[in-house]
């Protein structure tokens, strides 16, 4: 009981000196651009509309499936080297990267790649 209530007092201390030190240490000197609603860089006065490539999104999601898919399929055959021997799941490797490989070949055939015309 006597180690809790210690530990109980020691985060109590450690939790109120951060919150004293990034109330106390932070120089608060605004300037006109801090006290701007739009700290972004984008001008406030102009339209919000601004025309954007919707084949820029087609590429992105392309690159996030061919990405997830890489880095979340890739290392399963690498979990079943205590089942299976090294040359298959060399094998599986190899197929998993020539089905990729093959898909993003059928991607720029296909002009999936490009955003401008």
């Amino acid at each position: 009981m006597n180690n809790f209530v210690f530990v109980l007092f020691v985060v109590v201390m450690v939790v109120g000196l951060l919150c004293f030190f990034i109330y106390f240490l932070p120089l608060h000197l605004p300037n006109k651009n801090k006290s701007s609603p739009y700290e972004c860089g984008f001008d406030p006065l102009n339209s919000a509309r601004v025309p954007f490539s919707f084949r820029f999104f087609l590429v992105a999601i392309l690159f996030l499936l061919f990405d997830l898919e890489i880095a979340l399929l890739f290392p399963i055959p690498y979990s079943f080297t205590i089942i299976l021997s090294s040359f298959y799941v060399v094998c599986i490797s190899f197929f998993f990267i020539i089905l990729l490989t093959l898909g993003l070949i059928y991607e720029w055939l296909n002009g999936g790649l490009e955003w401008a015309d």
